[in-house]
């Protein structure tokens, strides 16, 4: 689905969630990304980044405020095929007998006719690589590919909008390099959390720094995660590749 550049991808405002009995995971979010965005969400365990995606994706119900995909408020319990999720945890995501019924099983469920479905499936296997573990059982797939296959899943959806867990957990290195290419060529709007900070630094253009369910920074990569006292307040580390490297010169004898 493409959407014209004047409507929001994502408008949030207000966004409060709780769980029941427990104080609160969001409070108080306010959040716009425009249709093309690569947007990074970082922040220590708990800052709510996973909770914040589920209620976009109307997987749970705000306890406050409000949440427009594309113009449009989000409804709890509704699929949309607007706004597709890459799980943090593969198991949560695939339960069909083999890869190929999982990456079909969303285009579907969407309707669609044999031979579009064969062509998305085909496409999201071909670009993440997995085209070889079309029959193979999902519980005989190492993390790594588990990993791979969610991606492929959400990608046969083509949603205007994804959303990534923590995308490169599990993966070897050419997996992850695979991976963000992909995320790199992306026409999709895209929300990545990670805790891959030299993976966002590759891939987005803005990274929003949650803590405690609040945006306490909000924009460039490379300005928010090389500040160290703000990193280190917030339970994170300036990225490797942002560290000042010291070159000592020895003068000769």
């Amino acid at each position: 689905m493409k959407e014209s550049n004047s409507v929001r991808a994502l408008e949030v405002e207000g966004l409060e969630f709780s769980y029941t009995g427990y104080q609160k995971v969001l409070g108080g979010v306010d959040l716009e990304i425009g249709c093309g965005e690569r947007v990074g969400l970082i922040g220590p365990n708990g800052a709510g980044k996973t909770t914040f995606f589920l209620v976009v994706c109307g997987v749970l119900k705000a306890t406050a405020g409000e949440v427009k995909l594309f113009g449009h408020p989000v409804s709890s319990g509704l699929f949309n095929p607007d706004v597709g999720m890459v799980f943090q945890k593969p198991d949560d995501q695939l339960f069909c007998p083999s890869v190929w019924e999982d990456v079909a099983f969303g285009p579907l469920n969407m309707g669609l006719d044999p031979d579009e479905v064969e062509g998305r499936v085909a496409r999201a296997m071909a670009v993440t690589g997995i085209r070889e573990l079309a029959e193979r059982p999902v519980h005989h797939l190492s993390e790594g590919e588990k990993r791979l296959v969610t991606i492929a899943c959400v990608l046969a959806m083509e949603s205007a909008m994804i959303l990534y867990d923590e995308p490169s957990a599990s993966l070897d290195i050419r997996s992850r390099r695979r991976l963000i290419s992909l995320l790199q060529k992306s026409e999709e709007t895209l929300l990545i959390a990670s805790h891959d900070l030299e993976l966002i630094l590759e891939v987005c253009s803005r990274v929003i720094l949650l803590d405690r369910g609040k945006i306490v920074a909000d924009g460039d990569p490379r300005k928010i995660m090389a500040d160290e006292v703000l990193m280190e307040a917030h339970g994170q580390e300036r990225p490797h590749s942002l560290v000042p490297h010291q070159i000592h010169h020895h003068q000769s004898a």
